[in-house]
C-alpha cells in the first residue's frame, strides 16, 4: 500500500475528532446535566446503531430502543438510586423482544452501553473533572498511540479473524501511551508511579471494547456501524474503546472504593 494509501483517512479523521473532542470536553466541563444529556444522547445513538446492525429489517424498532435508551438513562440519573437499574435495564428487555435471531448479541452489547454511560455520569460526578479527564486521556492517547503505531510499523496482526486491521505494534504503542498517562497524571496528583498499571489496564481494557465492537459487526456483515462521523463511522466504532475503559472502572469502583467518600 503506498504512503499517501496508507494515511489516505487521517484528515477526515482529525477534523472530526477535533470536534468530538470539543463538544465532548465543553460537557466534561459543564458537568452535571449538560454532560448526563450528552451521555443519554451517546447512549442512544449508539443502541440505535447496534439494533440497526442486528436488525436491519426493523428500522423502526431501531429508532425506538435509541429513543427510549436516552430517555430511561436521563431519567435514571436524575432520580433515587432505587430506580437506577430497572431504568437502565428497560430498553435492553424492550430490545430483547424486538430484535430478531441475535438478541441476545443485542442485549449483551446494550447492557454494556449503558453500564458505560452510568461509569462515565459516576466518574464526573462523583470523582470530579480531573478523572474523567485521565479516563479521557487514557483511552484518546492509546487510541492514537495505537493509530500511528499501526501505521508505520505495522506488523503481525492482533487477531486477524475479528480484527484485521490491529497490530500488536499499534497494541502495545497504546499500553505505553496509557502508562505515560497514567505516570504523568499520577505525579500531577502527588501518587507517582501509582497509576501506571491501573492506567495501562484501562487501555487494554479500551481495546478489549475495540475488538468486541469488531466482533459484533463482523456477525452483522457490515464494516461500520453506521457512517454518522466522516473518517470513523458511527459512534460505536470511536466510543468502543471507551465503553470498555468505563466498564473496567465501574468494576475497579466495586471492588476498591473508587467512589468512597460521596455522601
Amino acid at each position: 500500500m503506498s504512503g499517501s494509501g496508507r494515511w489516505s483517512d487521517l484528515l477526515p479523521r482529525v477534523i472530526s475528532a477535533l470536534v468530538l473532542v470539543l463538544v465532548g470536553l465543553g460537557a466534561v466541563v459543564q458537568g452535571g446535566i449538560v454532560f448526563q444529556a450528552l451521555i443519554s444522547l451517546a447512549c442512544g445513538v449508539m443502541v440505535w446503531e447496534l439494533a440497526r446492525m442486528l436488525s436491519p429489517e426493523r428500522p423502526g424498532v431501531a429508532l425506538q430502543l435509541a429513543l427510549l435508551t436516552g430517555v430511561a438513562f436521563f431519567v435514571a440519573m436524575n432520580l433515587t438510586p432505587v430506580f437506577t437499574a430497572p431504568l437502565l435495564l428497560a430498553p435492553v428487555l424492550v430490545g430483547f423482544g424486538q430484535i430478531g435471531k441475535k438478541r441476545v448479541l443485542f442485549s449483551v452489547f446494550a447492557v454494556f452501553i449503558v453500564l458505560a454511560g452510568f461509569s462515565m455520569v459516576v466518574v464526573r460526578e462523583r470523582l470530579g473533572f480531573d478523572w474523567m479527564i485521565w479516563l479521557l486521556a487514557i483511552v484518546v492517547i492509546s487510541d492514537v498511540a495505537g493509530y500511528f503505531a499501526g501505521k508505520s510499523i505495522g506488523g503481525a496482526k492482533l487477531w486477524p479473524r475479528v480484527s484485521p486491521n490491529k497490530t500488536w505494534s499499534g497494541t502495545v504503542a497504546g499500553w505505553i501511551g496509557a502508562g505515560l498517562v497514567g505516570f504523568f497524571f499520577g505525579s500531577d496528583i502527588g501518587v507517582g508511579a501509582v497509576l501506571v498499571i491501573p492506567s495501562i489496564l484501562l487501555a487494554m481494557a479500551a481495546q478489549a471494547g475495540d475488538i468486541a465492537e469488531s466482533a459484533v459487526k463482523r456477525r452483522a456483515g457490515v464494516k461500520d456501524s453506521s457512517n454518522l462521523i466522516p473518517g470513523h463511522g458511527g459512534l460505536l466504532d470511536r466510543f468502543d474503546g471507551m465503553l470498555g475503559a468505563s466498564v473496567l472502572v465501574l468494576i475497579f469502583g466495586q471492588f476498591i472504593g473508587l467512589a468512597a467518600g460521596v455522601s
